[in-house]
């Protein structure tokens, strides 16, 4: 289900960018168009194919069904990549753009600066200037989000397939429990309800984030805006670390067994949890580091670091509890 959520609106931001590249196709390479549309097809054949066969432990063939497979994997890394890069370099030029006055920019454009490597003559030709031009380039722009973790999905998924071909599985050893879902018993209504309000929230408090910094040129609203965002996120980052912790110390009092068996499905996915985790400890370590070295101490700085901290203790809390309960077995 949710492949094919990502799969969706990554068709969707392919359609966008073939409007996008057609509305001046005279001046662009024909793989520029042909790109997203072969892409498109690789989407829609991907994700049959996963809906079908991802549950299929292959016995037949394996060296060629391996093939396939890491060929496959490693094609969506490379779209994942393609599309990493292709997000960052339109970021870097919409804050080029932004940051410069546009005397100075149709200066460097018309050959006063070379890295970009582009003529005078084929960027004024290759300009996007009609309505629906601009629609088709925010629109895929603001899909790319979905692209990337429609490669990521389904890499995890192929990596799985790929693992699992010619694996041999032990019955007995498997417990198939059927999730009861009971809206108003026990407390899956309560936790529903506070995930959705923190959610809105967030949303929310992000778009007001934005407005406010963006927009405002008084230094006293943008302090304001930046309270509010680490005010929220201080909140709820320490009500999660609370019921990670809470989490875990039930476990210690669950009599059920830990599940030893091998399973590619799980260990994958405590690889890609602590994986993404080493990224955000990162960004927290240099923030922490910078606001340490940076001077001077204001409220802001306080709660840059505050929230930095509690960062790093909300994943390791939130990875351990997650852990934890992928090798619980079930009642």
């Amino acid at each position: 289900g949710g492949l094919i959520l990502f799969a969706i609106f990554s068709l969707v931001m392919d359609v966008f960018k073939i409007g996008y590249y057609s509305s001046f196709y005279s001046c662009l390479s024909a793989i520029k168009i042909i790109y997203p549309i072969v892409q498109a097809i690789f989407v829609i054949v991907q994700t049959y194919f996963l809906w079908v066969s991802a549950k299929d432990c292959i016995h037949v063939h394996l060296n060629v069904t391996r093939c396939g497979l890491m060929l496959t994997l490693t094609t969506n890394l490379a779209v994942w990549m393609s599309a990493v890069t292709d997000e960052s370099v339109h970021k870097a030029h919409s804050k080029l753009k932004k940051n410069m006055t546009e005397e100075i920019f149709r200066w460097l454009l018309k050959g006063n600066l070379p890295l970009l490597g582009m003529r005078s003559s084929s960027v004024e030709e290759c300009n996007c200037n009609s309505q629906i031009c601009q629609i088709f380039k925010n629109g895929y722009f603001w899909l790319y989000p979905f692209n990337i973790e429609y490669s990521l999905f389904a890499s995890a998924m192929v990596y799985v397939m790929w693992k699992n071909v010619g694996r041999f599985i032990d019955h007995h050893s498997h417990h198939i429990q059927r999730l009861k879902f009971r809206l108003f018993r026990r407390t899956f209504f309560v936790g529903i309800m506070l995930g959705l309000i923190i959610l809105v929230s967030g949303l929310g408090v992000l778009i007001l984030y934005e407005v406010q910094v963006n927009s405002s040129t008084e230094s006293r609203k943008k302090s304001q805006a930046l309270t509010m965002y680490y005010i929220f996120n201080i909140v709820c980052l320490s009500l999660m670390s609370l019921v990670c912790i809470g989490g875990s110390v039930i476990y210690r009092f669950d009599k059920r067994d830990m599940d030893r068996h091998k399973n590619p499905t799980r260990t994958l996915d405590v690889a890609l949890l602590m994986g993404a985790a080493l990224g955000q400890y990162a960004i927290s370590y240099y923030s922490i580091v910078a606001i340490v070295a940076s001077t001077p101490r204001d409220t802001i700085s306080a709660l840059n670091l505050t929230y930095a901290l509690l960062m790093i203790a909300q994943h390791t809390f939130q990875n351990v509890f997650i852990i934890e309960g992928l090798h619980r077995q079930p009642p």
